[in-house]
């Protein structure tokens, strides 16, 4: 009788991030009669592994030291050649050097994905990496790209043949993340959740690509041009990184700590999901947005910066408004017309809900997924 396949998944880190979230939901939801899993974290992982709802998953930490290590590749070699997996999947830059070591590992089947960039390299543009991928790629043999826009990337900038990828939209867990009654939170400032608030939301790691700082600071410009909002608009960001900080102190130095709420990282993202009447993405760059899928899912409008699948998954006619990265004023004329519209925002909100259901299972995720893996395993 013939094992079940087994897929190593080789990412950077196993913690709060889109494309971890979107490898946890296809493992959880992938039949273990179909395939295994085991991840292989270059650096480490974090308690986000508790989301994994198998038992039977490995997850490996290799703890990459910082710069160039030579060990990881022998670590790596090692531990391929312990598993010996059927199909590797590797995802994103930072886990492409994998593929060359599968291929010395002599694993046969081997799959990339391309989720988005980072602040380093918003076009995908760079020379440095654009060499590295082209000398790669020629070893992968299939690809993913979960938005339209990356997928065109790679054929147009990187000359990959169309034939060798397939574009696949993340999907959401439209139970888990659904509309419902807001049960109000007691954690954030005082009378910052009041009965006819309007809540701006954003949920995400609070890193440089995400430009947070921009969305406090169109806030404020709100607040400063229409001062009777303070009596009901309000701001929250769920999430935590290296800009919140700095997002804290615009805050306090315009001291509106009564107005804005930002509680780091949580668990309970659909239950504050529920208590916001907007939803805003001010990203300076994006792949497939997990958060904007999900807000959506719980029926709320979006406005988005329009970079990458933003534009996939906003539609200015039904669902949402876009605005230029990078651009305080048209970020806050944006929200202020929902606020001052509420009637748009519900229509809109609705308008959201049925998009993902009707576009964004996690269903038809899983079987695409499992399309290309079987697709792979009869090479």
């Amino acid at each position: 009788m013939q094992s079940t396949p087994l897929i190593a998944h080789v990412i950077h880190r196993l913690g709060v991030g889109g494309l971890e979230n979107g490898l946890v939901n296809l493992i959880n939801s992938i039949p273990s009669s179909r395939y295994r899993h085991a991840i292989i974290c270059l650096e480490g992982y974090t308690d986000f592994r508790n989301r994994i709802t198998q038992d039977d998953i490995k997850i490996i930490a290799l703890n990459k030291r910082q710069g160039y290590d030579l060990k990881l590749y022998l670590k790596l070699f090692s531990v391929l050649r312990e598993l010996k997996p059927d199909i590797i999947h590797t995802r994103n830059l930072a886990a492409l050097e994998a593929q060359l070591i599968a291929a010395v590992a002599r694993i046969k089947r081997r799959v990339h994905s391309e989720h988005g960039r980072d602040i380093t390299d918003l076009k995908g543009e760079n020379f440095k990496y654009n060499m590295l991928r082209r000398v790669i790629y020629p070893f992968v043999g299939h690809f993913i790209t979960v938005s339209k826009d990356l997928e065109s990337w790679l054929t147009c900038l990187l000359n990959v043949s169309p034939e060798r990828i397939s574009q696949i939209y993340n999907g959401v867990d439209n139970r888990r993340f659904s509309p419902g009654m807001a049960n109000h939170c007691q954690q954030g400032p005082k009378g910052f959740f009041t009965d006819n608030a309007f809540i701006i939301g954003s949920v995400g790691r609070m890193e440089a690509v995400k430009d947070y700082p921009n969305l406090v600071r169109a806030f404020l410009l709100i607040l400063k041009n229409n001062p009777e909002a303070r009596k009901r608009l309000r701001l929250m960001i769920v999430g935590d990184g290296s800009t919140r900080n700095e997002c804290l102190d615009i805050v306090r130095e315009a001291g509106i700590d009564n107005f804005v709420w930002l509680p780091g990282e949580r668990s309970d993202i659909p239950e504050l999901m529920r208590m916001m009447d907007l939803f805003v993405l001010p990203s300076l760059a994006e792949g497939i947005s997990n958060t904007i899928l999900e807000a959506m899912s719980c029926g709320l409008p979006v406005v988005a910066t329009r970079v990458g699948g933003n534009t996939e998954l906003v539609d200015e006619k039904s669902n949402g408004k876009l605005v230029a990265s990078g651009n305080t004023t048209e970020l806050a004329s944006a929200i202020l017309d929902y606020y001052m519209t509420p009637e748009l925002a519900r229509a809109q909100g609705i308008s959201a809900r049925q998009k993902i259901e009707s576009e964004f299972s996690m269903k038809a995720m899983t079987n695409n997924y499992l399309g290309v893996y079987d697709q792979v395993m009869s090479m």
